[in-house]
């Protein structure tokens, strides 16, 4: 859509607060948005040239606009959020969170089994949660039998069942487990105290369940019912137990969520803590990428709203690292600067910091934890994201290494399947190279490694990686020519720092998604060859292998070597330096004698 083609459509946009949705001309959804006024927040979009380019081509593509009215900003936000999660267009906020969530459910049935399940469905049944562990629920389920007699069976326990004396207790009512409603042992009355005691353990207010425990106590030794008072007060002290572990802050903190947030590039990272009377009771970090540049305010401001919908949150104060307007008006936003409030943020930013330090591991992409099926698919994504010939089966990486501009050596890995092939690793010491030359560098062992495949017939790979960008690859290049084996293999450079992929003769480098698993294999292969490179060389300083004419200079040691290399890069460099040169370096005396062993003729006679 043309700012003329808007500026037609522009009075007509409502000035109301409202969602606005952009369709492109195959009426695919490409962003939604929440505005206080339509009008003056959709013509931005049209008004002003962006130097964004994702925000440019957004606007490139729409056709079509469609605006919903609501009577509140607040209306607007949660509208936002909602169709948000329900479409995921393109330019949107991408919450990367598809798991389906463990709940427990309270079945509706007389006297209502409690147990573990994923599948909620509308059958008048009560689902508490859900909780993002699966062994948090089972350990949940776990201590709440040990505290809760409730029934597990299956049986129908109409009352009409019951009173026809239809069941008879089973070994869970011996074990103390179950109070034995089947047989009218149990009242309904009594049952759903209980329950009652069960929702108020998993919102972890647990006060009100000690408190009756202490006086179910009290009325059984009152009865003399020492035996079942001393049962009681075993899990009156269970009860406590759980309770001095679970609490992280003062019980008068009362029912609050904390969110933090981390931001690295186009992603963000937000931790939830739900904390009820002190205790946290549930825990989540998601991971969000970011379409449109978002800023901190925006992606913690949906992050928020789509967590506590998640989680059927119903705090009335979310406690957050810096301001934002957060427009549910019912809500208490709480940047505390001390305190327990504060103690709970640093908690959370902890837990996201750690998230993501741990992801960041993981997309080292150790493929040795997959299966077979799972790298296939891995290295079909890298032959699409690459356009190769054939599926890269085997693939090599060579990097050059040196020490202070000194020792250069290359290493080269191979992976197989994904998987290194440690058999197929080689060393490179340079031979034809004077001096510090990446090109030349890797032009040798490139030629080197590949001369001698070619010799022995042996098969090539499908993929070579050359990590340090155009130089280099250009260098690597002039060798394949040189053995006729142009459109053979295929080279691609990688830039060390930015992590683009260069092809020969290409001008625009091409860049993968961050998270891709393409990306993540390369980042791998990379590190391996640099670990493998790095500890070669460490390995032939630490045995004096390298040597130069340097050494040969009686009355040079090694601190001076070191220094002149340091500050020259080459020994063709150091020859070419004259005393005055070399004094500011090493000092006179030093100077002159590395002169005169280079340059004997020079040094005059008698």
């Amino acid at each position: 859509m043309t700012q003329q083609e808007f500026a037609v459509l522009a009075s007509t946009i409502p000035l109301q607060p409202g969602i606005y949705k952009y369709y492109d001309g195959n009426n695919e959804l490409l962003y939604v948005g929440k505005a206080k006024s339509l009008r003056k927040r959709v013509s931005s979009y049209f008004s002003k040239t962006y130097t964004n380019y994702k925000t440019h081509e957004l606007v490139q593509r729409i056709r079509k606009i469609e605006f919903t009215i609501v009577n509140s900003e607040q209306d607007a936000f949660l509208l936002e959020n909602s169709l948000i999660k329900k479409f995921q267009p393109l330019f949107n906020i991408n919450l990367k969170d598809d798991k389906s969530y463990p709940y427990i459910v309270i079945k509706n049935e007389p006297f209502p089994r409690v147990f573990f399940t994923r599948r909620k469905i509308n059958d008048g049944s009560q689902y508490l949660g859900p909780y993002t562990s699966v062994g948090k629920v089972r350990e949940l389920l776990d201590f709440i039998k040990q505290n809760v007699q409730l029934r597990t069976c299956k049986l129908n326990l109409t009352a009409a069942n019951i009173e026809k004396k239809k069941f008879k207790v089973c070994l869970e009512f011996h074990l103390g487990n179950c109070k034995g409603p089947c047989e009218a042992l149990q009242s309904l009355q009594d049952y759903d105290e209980g329950l009652q005691q069960l929702k108020n353990i998993l919102k972890g207010n647990l006060s009100p369940v000690i408190q009756q425990f202490k006086t179910d106590m009290q009325e059984k030794v009152m009865q003399l019912q020492f035996e079942k008072a001393g049962l009681i007060k075993k899990k009156l002290e269970h009860l406590q137990q759980y309770k001095a572990s679970s609490t992280v802050v003062n019980e008068r903190t009362g029912t609050v969520d904390v969110f933090s947030i981390f931001e690295e590039g186009d992603t963000a990272y937000v931790n939830y803590l739900a904390v009820s009377n002190g205790s946290i009771v549930q825990t989540k970090t998601i991971t969000l990428k970011k379409k449109l540049d978002e800023n901190a305010e925006e992606v913690l401001s949906f992050a928020i709203a789509q967590l506590r919908e998640t989680f059927n949150s119903e705090a009335k104060e979310i406690i957050v690292p810096f301001t934002i307007n957060y427009p549910q008006l019912d809500i208490i936003c709480t940047v505390p600067r001390g305190g327990d409030k504060k103690k709970l943020l640093d908690l959370s930013e902890k837990n996201v910091n750690y998230f993501k330090e741990e992801l960041r591991k993981k997309k080292m992409l150790l493929l040795e934890d997959k299966t077979a099926f799972e790298v296939t698919n891995v290295l079909i994504q890298l032959q699409k994201d690459l356009h190769l010939k054939e599926l890269p089966i085997n693939i090599e990486c060579f990097d050059n290494s040196n020490f202070q501009g000194s020792y250069p050596v290359s290493a080269m890995v191979s992976f197989k399947n994904g998987q290194p092939d440690k058999n197929e690793y080689r060393r490179f010491n340079v031979k034809t190279v004077v001096g510090i030359n990446d090109f030349a560098t890797m032009a040798e062992v490139v030629y080197r490694r590949y001369k001698r495949l070619k010799e022995e017939q042996k098969t090539l790979p499908q993929l070579i990686i050359i990590d340090g960008g155009k130089g280099q690859l250009s260098a690597a290049m002039e060798s394949i020519k040189k053995l006729d084996l142009t459109g053979k293999v295929t080279l691609v450079g990688l830039a060390k720092n930015e992590e683009e992929l260069f092809f020969s003769g290409d001008t625009e480098s091409l860049k993968l998604p961050w998270d891709s698993e393409s990306l993540q294999l390369i980042r791998r292969i990379r590190d391996e060859v640099h670990r493998f490179g790095i500890t070669f060389h460490r390995n032939q300083r630490s045995k004096g292998s390298f040597k130069n004419e340097l050494e040969k200079v009686e009355g040079i040691g090694k601190a001076t070597i070191d220094s002149l290399l340091k500050k020259y890069k080459s020994v063709k460099n150091i020859k070419e330096k004259t005393v005055e040169e070399l004094t500011e370096v090493i000092g006179r005396s030093k100077a002159k004698i590395i002169t005169d062993f280079f340059n004997p003729s020079a040094t005059p006679s008698g």
